[in-house]
């Protein structure tokens, strides 16, 4: 440990996996830079982290080696697993956090279960209606959940949950004209047509890709513009489906710069993540929203049904589009007007614009009160180094008992006779 340590209050961010997990967690980072803390951003070897944490100027960036659970790769996570509790441990020892937070997925159990045994502050943030399994297990371990849809409260047995809605970046905010045409410059697109933007999430959607593509001919007349982001897969297709429609089109596999996408778009269709959500109302855009039919526990319907209900967005169901409907949908949404007021007032009753803030502001004070009533007497260097291996040992344990946890959860995980 360094022993002249900062005096700037130090916090770890578990954000990696997804830009679901990534983009919130970097919205409570500006709240605590502009605090006056260090932050540190864990992430995972994605792309789209890597990509992601280009714009986070200022913070310590580590990458742990964790990998998904998928596929039934339970050997590979099971060591990525393992590794990220050792490396988590390094960055901790290196420089002890006040506080952890963790923004859900794969990255997030091994740095709370280290913080967990090194007596640090813990918390989490839960962006969907129905939380993800590794926050509802970690729920019960750490010092306080946040929560982005109040129904999501009841199922987290943690011992204080709060209601914050999910962080957005600040420049998530509506565009006026004058953005909106310097966004649609950069970008190559017409800041006087509309324009359509299509976005499966970080990760592209295949499914959603064929949906849209499946409609353009039925669209084809209509003076609009396509702003479509594919994803790695699907990325030479689609640009080919635009050119052979003669349609004005801009297709990328990926853009850091959503806030550049969300204030160009007349209208979107979209995935229904959290995160997404979450911008879409920020920046008051109206929707057409098609749920992830493979998302865990189906989450993404019931973020959308909750959305749909209040008249924020329009809901979709994969199994029941078909191009007609979502041409219908996508012209109601572009040249209705009274729908798109009607869409406007209902996503900025949706909009939570003190979210970053409020989660940052009680992690740090909880962080305070800890190290207030902390005993202030130095350890001597053998308590030291026992309490280092105790805590080790006990992160270890930790991790096999949420490792034997997510196994058990998939009862064909026991049978390596798979047909």
């Amino acid at each position: 440990m360094n022993s002249n340590p900062p005096k700037n209050p130090y916090v770890a961010i578990a954000c990696g996996g997804t830009g679901g997990h990534l983009f919130p967690g970097l919205a409570v980072a500006e709240q605590l830079k502009q605090r006056g803390c260090d932050v540190a951003l864990l992430i995972s070897p994605k792309e789209v982290d890597q990509q992601g944490v280009k714009s986070a100027q200022g913070m310590e960036i580590f990458t742990l080696p964790a990998v998904g659970l998928q596929n039934r790769n339970y050997f590979s996570f099971a060591h990525s697993f393992v590794k990220s509790l050792f490396a988590a441990r390094k960055i901790f020892r290196q420089r002890q956090p006040s506080a952890v937070l963790a923004m859900g997925g794969f990255t997030s159990a091994p740095p709370i279960f280290v913080a967990k045994d090194m007596g640090l502050r813990t918390f989490l943030h839960e962006s969907n209606t129905i939380p993800g399994k590794a926050n509802r297990f970690l729920a019960r371990f750490v010092d306080e959940a946040f929560v982005g849809f109040p129904e999501a409260a009841a199922r987290l047995k943690a011992r204080k949950v709060t209601p914050t809605g999910t962080p957005v970046r600040p420049q998530f905010s509506p565009f006026c004209g004058s953005d909106r045409e310097s966004a649609a410059n950069k970008l190559g697109l017409d800041p006087q047509r509309p324009v359509i933007l299509v976005v499966g999430g970080s990760q592209g959607a295949s499914g959603l890709n064929a949906m849209v593509l499946s409609a353009l001919p039925l669209l084809a007349r209509k003076n609009w513009q396509w702003l479509h982001l594919t994803g790695a897969n699907d990325f030479e297709k689609v640009k080919s489906a635009y050119a052979a429609l003669g349609l004005t089109a801009v297709v990328k596999s990926f853009l850091a710069e959503m806030d550049l996408a969300l204030g160009v778009a007349t209208a979107a269709v979209s995935r229904a993540g959290a995160s997404s959500l979450a911008e879409m109302a920020a920046m008051r855009l109206p929707s057409l929203l098609v749920p992830l039919p493979t998302a865990a526990d189906n989450h993404q319907f019931f973020n959308a049904r909750i959305y749909a209900m209040s008249g924020a967005t329009r809901l979709l169901e994969q199994k029941d589009s078909t191009p007609e409907k979502i041409a219908a949908i996508l012209v109601e949404l572009v040249e209705d007007d009274s729908v798109r007021a009607r869409m406007n007032a209902a996503l900025e009753l949706w909009h939570a614009p003190k979210s970053a803030e409020q989660i940052a502001a009680n992690i740090l004070k909880m962080a305070v009160e800890k190290k207030q009533s902390a005993n202030p007497q130095a350890p001597t260097s053998r308590e030291t180094s026992s309490s280092k291996n105790q805590a080790l040992s006990r992160a270890g344990v930790f991790g096999a008992w949420f490792l034997m946890l997510l196994w058990c959860s998939d009862v064909g995980a026991w049978c390596f006779c798979h047909p």
